[in-house]
């Protein structure tokens, strides 16, 4: 009677188990990104511009999990960092990279942010020197960034178009996924409008995606504001914070 009451206990504590990593497991991108924004330690007026980013909508595009190898691009100061670094947890990683060109804008805020996330490091390079070596990355991201190609601070270029995007291939694993947002620009527009507008037309940032091996497995109109003209730079306050964007998503 005891072997069986034992037995019956072990397989219990078994099946509590299993449902317990079953439920981890079912967590959907949604659920992770959710309870990311709304983590304790996340500052309040940065979740303050939630309504306007819309990281839970965006990340749940691009199909974030827990576990995951991420590069987000163009980290800046680190807003975007804060929720993937909680998304993908414990188990998972995120390189923050910045050119060195924006050092000056940036400050310390990249420094102190990776200094504060446990799973975070920050690598400073151009676009087109990425650290992450060949096939280690899930997910690339580069919210409001590709046009910074066509951008010269200074007269320096931060990084050869198509090198960037072959980079952007080598670092990512086979069925990795690359995440690119940025600001609109009109259909007739070249790429010379990423240095002028700070915006590029979607069709550039596919082409040159595609070229580097990375196919389009879906699109979303979630950034969509048909008020912008699209023909003033992306930091006008007339229309600042209010752009109208395009929402891509690529996989290896």
């Amino acid at each position: 009677m005891y072997q069986l009451k034992k037995l019956e206990l072990v397989t219990a504590v078994g099946s509590a188990a299993l449902l317990a990593l079953s439920s981890v497991s079912a967590q959907s991108s949604a659920d992770l990104v959710a309870a990311a924004l709304s983590h304790q330690d996340r500052p309040a007026e940065e979740a303050a511009d939630d309504a306007r980013r819309m990281p839970l909508e965006v990340l749940s595009f691009a199909g974030i999990e827990a576990g995951m190898s991420v590069l987000e691009l163009e980290a800046g100061g680190g807003w975007y960092t804060e929720v993937l670094s909680r998304t993908v947890g414990s188990t998972g990683a995120v390189v923050m990279q910045n050119p060195p060109a924006f050092e000056g804008f940036t400050g310390d805020a990249d420094d102190n942010r990776a200094a504060s996330l446990s799973n975070v490091t920050l690598s400073t390079t151009n676009f087109d020197m990425l650290e992450p070596g060949d096939a280690s990355i899930d997910l690339v991201t580069w919210i409001l960034g590709p046009h910074e190609l066509w951008f010269m601070p200074g007269g320096n270029s931060l990084g050869d178009a198509d090198q960037t995007f072959t980079e952007i291939a080598r670092v990512l694993k086979p069925g990795g996924r690359f995440l690119a947002v940025d600001h609109h620009a009109t259909a007739d527009a070249g790429p010379e409008v990423g240095g002028t507008l700070h915006r590029i037309g979607e069709g550039i940032i596919s082409e040159h995606a595609q070229a580097a091996g990375l196919r389009l497995i879906r699109s979303s109109n979630m950034h969509i504001n048909p008020e912008d003209t699209m023909t003033n730079g992306a930091t006008d306050p007339a229309i600042r914070g209010r752009t109208s964007k395009f929402v891509l998503l690529f996989e290896k």
